[in-house]
């Protein structure tokens, strides 16, 4: 690499790896994959009399610890009993003390979803009338704090050494088998290898922390782990351990034995390899495929052999670059050639063949629809993994014509080499060799071993000179080097979206939700409105829920709750109603309810004049700056 692209490469490198750290440091706290979609009693109900329990009903089953369901009263002392159990379906519960006397009680959860991610929530119910309460709840951060940025690090590492590593062995097999002799080479697939050894270790202990207290003090808590190992995503963990011993084996002979074969004895021991190399690549994938998205939802037994081939093909594309790029950059004394561009070009276009097919299946399986991928950020995020994706598509095809133009000229490569050296007559290179003669004549070892190494070391800086000089080389490296950026980026998305929430399943959420509390009167004459926001800034979207208790002529109880998209209640600086009778001329009539607990603002007393079709306008503001007002029409009275 000469002195003034080096500086640049590091740059870039660096430039991008901050790029992908922040997407990771914007991703939040794990956005939950089991949604809450109903409870008895139901989110801000009033019930007349005390109920003997609390259950909950989610998306999609999820696993429970003993302290996994709490029900608070107004005072903050716990009322439940007993260890939450499965009631039926997706539907949980817990039992509570009897007695309980009048006021507003608060549900929090901390539950794991199917798919491994922790899933947390907080609502409100009352009995026999609202009440203030001294329970603060904030947004619960399930997956969030230091432990679930290390968490989410450790992800993006394993996902990276995984690449790294398998993509890398694959080159060396399937396309430059003089690979194996590399350093810069080894030195690759051996990181890859170690950062996913190391990033699976942390994972594994971060584990009953990142699902629980997030507390850093309890990584290295033995009961917890324990409990860890018990799980669905610890066995994965482990599985991986296992398998990684058996990867550290098939590096070694691949970096061994494997280059002291020759030709013929290499041509049998590739196949034993690729076979056993695939074999454990394919046992990798699976650890995350068991784990993760593919083993919840529709069609898992599908879905779970899909998302293997997909991994396996983003790590003989994306990890293949990398090996390829350390090759064009890092190899002075045994330069890629043709062929092998050749060949990886074609392992890679037979990879996004297998990453269009299998990605637009989990498309469908994960959004369920196309307005999903606009209104949910799973959807967005895939939006911008697509784009990724083809932008690395379109570099690489400027790459393949640098390949079929270094192909034209690579047989003719040493003989010009040959005659380039010859008529360079390197005066420092005729003084070594004749320095080198007269220490060898004079029987100095020592002096004749420094002029060997530096005459290895002309040598060397000769071919790269030699090697740079061709314009259609040193093309091929700058597009593999953007193509490398565009992967560094991708994989970051890539892993971002896997802690997502499935567009399909928010929605199922979402519309869940609603039916449950659609806007209607019930038998009380209660009415119920529900308005989806938008204040365009940071978490400002939403749904705004009203209540007006009996809706009639007179004085009313006024109940608003807000909510995301995915029904996790969550404060904002400011609620405020107004209502108006434009048939008449009157309001709008202001109403600023006092906030209750979390994501809950209530107000008593609430006088309509005048029975009619009423516009209920709801002012949210989600910041200083951002805010928004939204409006129904409903009758009242």
């Amino acid at each position: 690499m000469t002195p003034t692209i080096a500086p640049r490469v590091r740059t870039l490198v660096l430039l991008l790896l901050a790029a992908a750290g922040l997407l990771l440091a914007g991703a939040g706290p794990v956005s939950a994959h089991a949604a809450l979609t109903g409870s008895d009693p139901q989110q801000g109900a009033v019930v007349e009399q005390a109920p003997d329990r609390v259950s909950l009903t989610f998306s999609e089953e999820v696993a429970l610890s003993d302290d996994s369901v709490r029900v608070l009263a107004p005072d903050g002392k716990r009322v439940d009993t007993g260890k939450p159990s499965k009631a039926s379906g997706t539907t949980y519960a817990v039992r509570l003390n009897g007695g309980l006397a009048d006021g507003t009680y608060t549900v929090s959860y901390q539950v794991v979803s199917a798919d491994s991610h922790p899933v947390a929530g907080a609502f409100t119910f009352s009995v026999g009338a609202p009440s203030a309460t001294s329970v603060s709840l904030s947004d619960q951060t399930a997956g969030g704090g230091v432990v679930g940025v290390l968490y989410g690090m450790g992800r993006y590492v394993s996902y990276a050494g995984f690449v790294v590593m398998v993509g890398g062995a694959a080159f060396v097999l399937a396309c430059w088998q003089r690979g194996s002799g590399v350093r810069a080479v080894q030195r690759l697939v051996v990181s890859g290898w170690l950062a996913l050894t190391a990033a699976t270790l942390a994972l594994l202990l971060m584990r009953g922390s990142y699902t629980g207290s997030g507390k850093a003090g309890d990584i290295f808590d033995l009961n917890l782990l324990a409990d860890v190992l018990e799980t669905k995503t610890g066995a994965a963990l482990v599985s991986r351990l296992l398998l990684l011993a058996a990867a550290a084996l098939f590096i070694a002979v691949l970096f061994g034995a494997y280059d002291k074969r020759e030709d013929q004895e290499k041509r049998d021991l590739t196949f034993g390899l690729a076979i056993g190399g695939t074999v454990v690549a394919a046992g990798l994938a699976a650890s995350w495929a068991m784990s993760e998205h593919a083993s919840t939802g529709l069609q898992p037994g599908i879905a779970m052999p899909v998302d293997v081939v997909h991994l396996l093909a983003v790590a003989a594309w994306l990890g293949g670059l990398t090996a390829l790029l350390v090759a064009l950059y890092r190899s002075p004394g045994t330069p890629v050639d043709g062929t092998a561009v050749r060949r990886f070009s074609a392992l890679a276009f037979g990879s996004v063949v297998a990453l269009v097919a299998t990605g637009a299946y989990q498309s469908w399986r994960q959004l369920g629809s196309w307005s999903a991928f606009t209104e949910t950020r799973y959807g967005q995020l895939l939006l911008v993994k697509i784009g990724l994706v083809t932008l690395l598509v379109g570099v690489a095809w400027i790459s393949r014509r640098w390949t079929a133009r270094l192909a034209k000229t690579v047989a003719a490569a040493p003989q010009k080499q040959k005659v380039a050296a010859t008529a360079s007559g390197d005066p420092d290179a005729a003084s070594t060799t004749g320095d080198l003669d007269a220490a060898t004549a004079s029987s100095d070892p020592e002096r004749a071993a420094q002029l060997a190494r530096q005459q290895a070391a002309m040598d060397t800086a000769r071919q790269k000179r030699l090697r740079d000089a061709d314009p259609n080389r040193f093309g091929l490296r700058r597009s593999v080097l953007a193509e490398a950026g565009v992967a560094v980026v991708l994989l970051a998305v890539t892993t971002v979206l896997t802690s997502t929430e499935p567009g399909r399943t928010e929605q199922d959420a979402a519309k869940a939700t609603a039916a449950s509390s659609s806007s209607s009167a019930d038998a009380s004459g209660a009415l119920t409105l529900d308005m989806s926001f938008d204040t365009g800034g940071e978490d400002g979207k939403g749904v705004v829920r009203l209540e007006l208790d009996p809706a009639r002529v007179g004085g009313n109880e006024m109940h608003v709750y807000v909510q995301r998209p995915n029904g996790r209640a969550f404060d904002i600086p400011e609620v405020k109603v107004a209502f108006t009778l434009e048939s008449q001329d009157i309001g709008p009539l202001p109403v600023v309810p006092d906030h209750i607990t979390t994501g809950h603002w209530s107000a008593n007393g609430v006088q309509i004049p005048m029975a009619g079709d009423w516009k209920i306008a709801v002012t949210v503001r989600t910041s200083d700056i951002d805010q928004t007002t939204v409006s129904k029409n409903a009758q009242i009275g």
